[in-house]
């Protein structure tokens, strides 16, 4: 019946609006009808186990659900649920009478805005993932947390690894391919035991919630101007009530695997700026494995559809290793060291930290954020909103400066390496950030930025006028630095580099200088 009902669904009459064409896709569990202005999505009558669609009330429910769970990050595009009424062969949309069937409507969109599509053809600009990565810390932060013990725990989180590599190892006839899986899953309840405390405490301190479950490009479109998530997990609650930490890794997996780790970099910066939730390091790699594991399963099960040639096996073959090697080499430790900034404001500290981080995959540590964060500001979002507040005292500086030397030693033990972009003026603030580094057995390399004052002074009136830049600092505040500003002891010296950011163009060069004296 349900192929039936789609095809007498492809009539204008079947609609109370005006309709311009239809176009039909189909996924395993659902098939999507564009009419023009709206969409209708009809869920199959399926049932897999961890998804049962199988009967009317159960469809009606999930329709529902996904509404309701979709509204929260896409409110203007998913609209309501709309009874089918008639009969299969003669179907009417929000008709009247009994309904045998029900579809979700949502606006229309222009598949060709989707953030998959933007990447693939080079249009996915950095506005882009800076608006997605603030909606999904304010996301994460305002969504419910769990009080099912059930959901979301330390077991679970095994269990469905451990579910990945029993599904996998069958589908594999190659000895060499059974054997990295056989190194990786190995890795992983390693990993996993390494961990287990740490996944335990955020369980218990409420980093569960009810999260995306499914948040990758082709699930994010630019509607109507605005970065827009939809298409959530609403069918099975043990895959959308996870750790935030676990959602953020799908997103930052799936854009390295599409090679844009600089993007990735971005993202993950940008989050934890805006949300400050620094806890879910140790945890990343893990859980970003784990979401390449399940794409690569996924490619497997798909490989055994009958209807597939031989070319299309093999491509879904290729794409099951592109996953599992991304998986193992999130097992692989980076190379740690760290970078703090010195200068005077508008030297070009935060713009050559910035650039740095997406070059060497640095985590971005920025006083200006921290120090907001510290007053209970928003740090990206609250610059100059409180002019009665002085954020540049003694006071306020010294635990500025001690909270960036916890975030760089937590970042590093979390095997991270970690830029720390501050004035670090005083020989105390610098001494403060180069111990870190000590303590942690790792080289560490002090920028000294530069730049002539005319040009520093141009550049704190255009961030006034902006008013996008979280730093407070403006000419006073560069000229009180100016007077108290200490420069470079000579022992200082051995481990820094002088940059003058105003004959740069681009921060490669300094790149380049930062891999030969710290990674050989």
């Amino acid at each position: 019946m349900s192929r039936e009902l789609i095809q007498a669904l492809q009539a204008p009459e079947c609609y109370d609006h005006p309709v311009s064409g239809f176009e039909l896709h189909e996924t395993h569990i659902s098939w999507v009808l564009l009419t023009g202005e709206y969409a209708y999505k009809i869920k199959k009558p399926l049932d897999f186990g961890f998804l049962d669609f199988s009967t009317l009330a159960q469809r009606r429910h999930f329709c529902a659900e996904e509404v309701r769970l979709n509204r929260r990050l896409a409110p203007d595009l998913y609209m309501d649920v709309v009874p089918i009424t008639g009969s299969a062969t003669a179907p009417r949309l929000a008709g009247e009478g009994e309904p045998f069937e029900y579809a979700i409507r949502m606006h229309q969109f222009d598949t060709a805005q989707m953030l998959d599509r933007l990447h693939e053809e080079g249009r996915l600009e950095a506005v882009h993932l800076d608006a997605l990565a603030d909606q999904l810390a304010a996301f994460h932060e305002d969504v419910p947390a769990t009080h099912d013990d059930g959901l979301g725990t330390p077991q679970r989180v095994l269990a469905d690894a451990e579910e990945n590599f029993a599904q996998i190892r069958p589908l594999l006839d190659d000895s060499q391919q059974r054997h990295q899986l056989d190194r990786f899953a190995a890795w992983t309840r390693e990993t996993f035991a390494r961990l287990e405390p740490h996944l335990s405490r955020r369980h218990r301190e409420g980093h569960v919630r009810e999260c995306h479950g499914d948040l990758h490009l082709a699930n994010i479109v630019l509607y109507r101007g605005e970065v827009t998530v939809f298409d959530c997990i609403e069918f099975n609650d043990g895959l959308r009530w996870i750790d935030t930490c676990n959602d953020l890794a799908f997103l930052l997996m799936d854009l390295e695997h599409r090679g844009a780790q600089g993007l990735a970099n971005r993202v993950l910066n940008r989050y934890l700026q805006r949300g400050g939730d620094f806890d879910c390091l140790p945890l990343l790699d893990f859980y970003k494995a784990y979401r390449a594991t399940v794409r690569a399963k996924i490619a497997l099960l798909t490989r055994g559809d009958p209807a597939l040639d031989d070319a299309e096996r093999a491509a879904l073959l290729d794409t099951y290793q592109a996953y599992i090697d991304l998986a193992e080499r999130y097992a692989q430790p980076r190379p740690r060291y760290l970078l703090a900034t010195m200068g005077i404001s508008g030297s070009g500290k935060s713009w050559l930290s910035e650039r740095l981080a997406a070059a060497l995959d640095l985590l971005w540590l920025r006083s200006d954020v921290e120090r907001k964060r510290l007053f209970g500001l928003t740090p990206l979002a609250d610059s100059h909103a409180r002019p009665d507040l002085d954020l540049y005292t003694p006071e306020a500086t010294r635990d500025t400066y001690r909270r960036l030397a916890e975030l760089a030693t937590d970042a590093l033990a979390a095997g991270y390496p970690v830029i720390v972009d501050s004035a670090a003026l005083s020989r105390a603030h610098r001494d403060e950030l180069i111990r870190v580094a000590h303590a942690s057995g790792i080289p560490c390399l002090l920028l000294a930025c530069e730049a002539p004052e005319a040009q520093r002074r141009r550049r704190l009136r255009a961030r006034a006028v902006e008013g996008t830049d979280p730093s407070e600092a403006d000419e006073r505040i560069m000229e009180r630095q100016q007077a108290d500003a200490r420069p470079l002891a000579e022992e200082e010296r051995a481990y820094s580099l002088r940059v003058e950011t105003a004959a740069l163009d681009d921060a490669e060069p300094v790149a380049r200088q930062i891999r030969e004296r710290l990674l050989g």
